[in-house]
């Protein structure tokens, strides 16, 4: 029966997480450019140097010494994130939504102190957050308010959009919605919902819950359906400099929108999870085999895009 069904799977084009990481990660992503993404905060400087946007950087501290200068970077800030360099899965991420006076709030409306804030980012030095456990870096960055038009899709966190991208090729894409189940954040492994998109248009395609397929956003209400992402071809573009930036083979790229400056890069993942293939219906193998088979050449960012939105449509009839 377990071999019935791998061939099934294989058959439907699903890529399998040996098969990614032997065929893809191993052989794609050079083992010299990895600690440039498994660090956010040089991530965030790279992209920066070659002028992709970015939530703004407010302040680093890297040694328990420097926790005497948190109340000044926080002395004029009302929101504010702070964030493990070296974290995984979205832990140890701690979002601040208003303050009043000394006292700071979390979008849920939870109560934290200086005294709070300081423990917390002496818990990110530690590693208590990071790969590893290893010692680690804080750093501070202006909260991304988010586009009016997604906030209906997530429950009090951020939405965000995960892009696969192969040798500088989009080839499949999700939005990331925070529900009640999954404390406000993205994360799909705590109840977020995966919400495939359509590469050609930045429409949904199927959204998934806990593996569950649903209609509705379990918080909002609000249809699937009718989503569609704003000024998806310069989404795309941004993906695919993430792999001129990184020079990652085979990397997830996730994006968010704020109100106020668009798409900002959030991160780069150089080892991107497969239930992007759950949300979407489709299997990502048959994608990257397309990748690797065309003609090796300087594809410049433009044309690569362009590749995708004509090559890769999950309908196209339409």
């Amino acid at each position: 029966m377990w071999i019935k069904r791998q061939k099934k799977l294989r058959s439907a084009g699903v890529l399998g997480l040996n098969e990614r990481n032997v065929s893809y990660i191993s052989r794609y992503n050079k083992r010299e450019n990895f600690p440039l993404v498994d660090n956010k905060l040089k991530t965030k400087k790279a992209a920066t140097a070659v002028n992709l946007p970015v939530p703004e950087l407010l302040g680093v501290i890297e040694s328990p010494a420097q926790l005497k200068q948190l109340p000044a970077l926080l002395k004029d800030q009302q929101s504010f994130v702070i964030k493990p360099a070296r974290g995984s899965g979205g832990k140890g991420i701690l979002v601040v939504s208003r303050r009043a006076g000394e006292q700071f709030f979390k979008p849920s409306g939870a109560l934290l102190t200086h005294g709070a804030i300081r423990h917390y980012v002496s818990n990110i030095l530690s590693g208590v957050y990071s790969l590893g456990g290893k010692p680690d870096v804080a750093f501070i960055e202006t909260l991304v308010v988010g586009d009016q038009l997604l906030g209906k899709y997530s429950h009090e966190g951020l939405p965000d959009i995960r892009i696969i991208v192969f040798k500088g090729f989009p080839v499949m894409a999700m939005l990331r919605c925070p529900t009640s189940d999954s404390d406000g954040k993205a994360n799909l492994h705590q109840g977020a919902v995966g919400v495939g998109l359509d590469i050609a248009r930045g429409t949904a395609l199927t959204a998934v819950q806990n593996d569950d397929i649903i209609s509705h956003h379990p918080d909002t209400g609000v249809k699937f359906s009718d989503l569609a992402i704003p000024d998806w071809p310069q989404l795309l573009k941004l993906a695919g400099h993430c792999h001129d930036f990184t020079a990652l083979g085979y990397l997830g790229c996730d994006i968010v929108l704020d109100k106020d400056r668009g798409p900002l890069i959030l991160e780069v993942n150089a080892r991107p999870g497969l239930f992007i293939q759950i949300a979407s219906g489709i299997g990502l193998r048959p994608r990257l085999q397309t990748i690797e088979n065309l003609a090796q050449r300087d594809w410049h960012v433009d044309e690569r895009i362009d590749y995708a939105l004509s090559h890769f449509s999950a309908n196209p009839s339409k």
